[in-house]
């Protein structure tokens, strides 16, 4: 009885140990990424999703059920979610929002947060996640890709976006649209990372507030169920000035796939199938957001450089 009481509080105080020792590597990176201004046009958004962990059982006993695997231990040290940190193609601000997130949970170990051993009879947690991938995929296309803008205004017209299945519809359909247009790509980015469930909704949140603030409104949006578009009626074809079109897909996803990248144009093709072949018990939340949106609305070359300085020529 005793060395099973030890061996919990060793592991405990090991794991203050590591993240005493990681929390000043982790500030050190988070001071050396610094977000880049942006030029923006309006653009639109749409998607949705929940990180609500499985309901307690009313019986009594374990907990087995659920569609994940494994079971959350809150602010325990887990590796495998730090690995990834250092792998993305762009390095942006997606990796600072990862840091952020691990910071998080550091700071949780230090504090012990989730770390005391459950009472003797008590029933066990709900089965979570330990981890969620977090997938951000952005690709620029030539202006000429109207009917791309045309498609993506249609699903926000028809698509449910508060409801699982209908997420898993919009995601498809929207790589779908996107792999129809491989003749207008013309640059990419895809990076991915894994962080801890408990992080999982506050780095969604900021990276996808990191994306919105790239647009000066928002003409078009099906988010939740919610649908909004512009009153004054602008959105439209934008200008015939226009340069670019850029869509950002943004998946928080409990799915293991490795995906393969962006770095060539078969790179981006093999990425947008794998996403799209995302199961819809797997996809916790999806945001599809793009620019421009409003009629007269340009996106420039020089606009596109400064505001997806990760995006890399095809």
């Amino acid at each position: 009885m005793g060395a099973a009481v030890a061996t919990p509080r060793l592991l405990t105080r090991s794991r203050r140990l590591l993240a005493s020792l990681l929390l000043p590597l982790v500030i050190v990176g988070l001071c050396l990424f610094q977000a880049q201004p942006a030029d923006a046009a309006r653009g639109g958004r749409m998607g949705g999703g929940s990180f609500r962990a499985p309901s307690m059982p009313r019986s009594g006993g374990s907990y087995r059920g659920g569609s994940y695997g494994g079971g959350y231990r809150g602010g325990g040290m887990g590796f495998p979610f730090l690995i990834p940190i250092f792998g993305f193609g762009g390095g942006g601000l997606f990796g600072l929002l990862i840091l952020m997130a691990v910071a998080g949970v550091l700071v949780n170990a230090l504090r012990g947060v989730g770390n005391a051993p459950s009472i003797g009879g008590a029933a066990a947690a709900p089965a979570m996640p330990r981890n969620v991938n977090m997938i951000q995929v952005q690709v620029g296309l030539l202006a000429s890709a109207k009917s791309l803008q045309e498609d993506l205004r249609s699903l926000a017209a028809s698509s449910d976006t508060s409801s699982s299945a209908g997420l898993q519809r919009l995601l498809q359909e929207t790589t779908l649209a996107l792999l129809r247009q491989p003749d207008l790509w013309v640059y990419a980015n895809a990076e991915s990372g894994s962080v801890p469930f408990s992080s999982a909704e506050s780095t969604f949140n900021r990276l996808s507030m990191n994306e919105r603030s790239k647009l000066d409104a928002e003409l078009t949006s099906n988010v939740g169920g919610q649908r909004a578009t512009d009153t004054s009626n602008s959105t439209g074809d934008a200008d015939a000035t226009n340069e670019f079109i850029v869509v950002t897909l943004l998946v928080a996803s409990t799915a293991s796939a490795k995906l393969a990248g962006a770095d060539t144009g078969e790179d981006l093709r093999q990425t947008l199938r794998i996403l799209g072949s995302t199961a819809s018990s797997e996809l916790m939340a999806l945001e599809v957001i793009w620019q421009p949106e409003g009629r007269g609305d340009v996106l420039s070359a020089n606009d596109l450089v400064t505001a997806y300085p990760n995006l890399q020529h095809l």
